[in-house]
């Protein structure tokens, strides 16, 4: 079932009411023919077909520790494969969802989707509303590269203090997969969690994976929480195998899955702080100097999201304030984006462009972010991000602890608010003790946290934070 055209959205002031909107029937959405690659490896004819998935056909639960859960690497859709979306998708968020091909509401006033879409799975949504705009192929189980980094640091962040310190031993760093992305961390150096989370988010570092996977009880406990907590989060696309996204027999998630992921980590201020990094100082290896002393000094790291860091070929993104890209041969390019234009916060994520370009998944995000801020307001959406289970559940509890009818709820864990709880913008980080800068502000781009509704009763699940433009300082 599309969701409301007319949902309201989220008040800057905490303290104002917010009130829900008369539910309207959205009209039908239909199949786009799905966008033209010039390429005989994009997803076959049939993907534009217009019969509805059967609302029916709930997702089933999949066995989390099973690494042939997913059935032959056809059904996934490899780099090289010219394999089609399944027939049958999950409908997590609405039946269009569960389509393949692109499901966008192209009526009267609605800009045309843009030309040149490779990917073979994409999706636009509100990241407020939770309204997804328009999808191509959202469901498809594919290979999701180093956006899986996205899950891994939603369910670990909590887990300690950045200022908490780990001496790396030998064992921390075995296992990693030949031609791993490496953030450069040294075997007996010591390394804060703050130092390990920049490496992941910013370099997309599987030894800083590896690392903090060892200080939560190994690769395989890891793995185990990361399924559980997808499954809280109703991301039942995902499979993971290998904590830090490299490629493994069975390891999937999905557009729409990613998306949810990244809207759950985005609740974060740690997390929203590093996803927004566009560069920092990292710890290098001690050494003894000429007098015999020794030591330790730093080297900077970029942020490989060309998006926020920019490219030879791609400007920074106007808004842009994350949040993680990946590139595997199974998966091809990934990658799932944040930003804010007006007042407006989407989140687009695009899976494996069959197109072969330099920065071709960036381009293709840059394109959909365009369209989606022009549509916003107007475009009847296609389904919805569905909330954690745990919210949904408390929300349809008479009395109990999801928000009420026209309420927001607490402020959450973390949440900045002045006294009166007018919205408190986050400054970008200065320098710390190890040189690090903190760029909150690209583009004019910076986390604005609002103390306020962490999750309303009729499904939605708006962010506490907006990315909001201004100046760079």
């Amino acid at each position: 079932m599309p969701a409301p055209k007319n949902s309201i959205r989220r008040s800057l002031l905490v303290t104002s009411a917010i009130v829900l909107s008369t539910a309207l029937t959205a009209p039908a959405a239909f199949a786009a023919p799905s966008p033209s690659a010039g390429s005989s490896s994009k997803p076959s004819a049939d993907s534009s077909a217009t019969a509805s998935a059967d609302p029916s056909k709930s997702p089933s639960k999949k066995p989390k520790d099973s690494k042939n859960s997913k059935g032959s690497k056809d059904s996934k859709g490899s780099k090289g494969s010219k394999a089609a979306p399944p027939a049958k998708m999950s409908t997590v968020g609405g039946a269009l969802l569960g389509r393949a091909g692109t499901q966008v509401n192209l009526a009267s006033g609605v800009p045309v989707l843009p030309k040149g879409l490779s990917a073979r799975s994409w999706i636009v949504a509100d990241a407020e509303s939770g309204e997804v705009l328009a999808a191509h192929n959202a469901h498809w189980e594919l290979a999701p590269a180093s956006t899986l980094k996205m899950l891994f640091a939603d369910t670990l962040l909590p887990k300690w203090p950045s200022s908490t310190e780990h001496e790396v031993e030998p064992s921390d760093l075995a296992g990693i997969g030949s031609g791993s992305s490496m953030v450069g961390i040294k075997e007996d150096e010591t390394y804060t969690v703050h130092d390990l989370w920049l490496g992941v988010f910013l370099r997309s570092g599987n030894d800083a994976v590896r690392v903090l996977a060892a200080m939560n009880g190994g690769v395989e406990n890891t793995v185990a929480e990361m399924n559980e907590h997808a499954e809280e989060l109703q991301a039942l696309d995902t499979v993971v195998v290998s904590p830090d996204g490299y490629d493994a027999e069975g390891q999937v998630s999905s557009a729409y899955d990613l998306t949810l992921i990244a809207r759950s980590g985005l609740q974060k201020k740690d997390f929203r702080e590093y996803a927004s990094t566009v560069r920092a100082d990292f710890p290098g290896e001690t050494r003894k100097n000429k007098k015999g002393k020794k030591v330790r000094e730093s080297f900077e790291i970029q942020n490989t999201n060309r998006l926020l860091s920019g490219d030879y070929d791609i400007p920074v993104y106007q808004g842009i304030a994350g949040v993680k890209n990946g590139n595997t041969t199974e998966a091809g390019a990934t990658f799932t984006g944040v930003a804010e234009q007006d007042g407006r916060v989407l989140l687009v994520t695009v899976m494996n462009p069959e197109k072969k370009e330099g920065n071709q998944v960036y381009k293709e995000t840059a394109k959909l972010f365009d369209w989606g801020f022009e549509a916003a307001g107007k475009v009847d959406p296609v389904g919805e991000l569905v909330p954690p289970r745990s919210a949904a559940q408390a929300g349809a509890r008479p009395g109990g602890a999801g928000a009420s009818p026209g309420e927001a709820g607490g402020t959450g864990e973390g949440a900045l608010g002045a006294a009166d709880g007018r919205p408190v913008a986050s400054a970008a980080a200065g320098s710390g003790a190890g040189g690090v800068g903190t760029a909150l502000a690209v583009t004019g781009g910076v986390l604005a946290l609002l103390a306020g509704g962490a999750f309303l009763v009729n499904r939605r699940w708006p962010l506490p934070d907006l990315v909001r433009r201004r100046p760079r300082p």
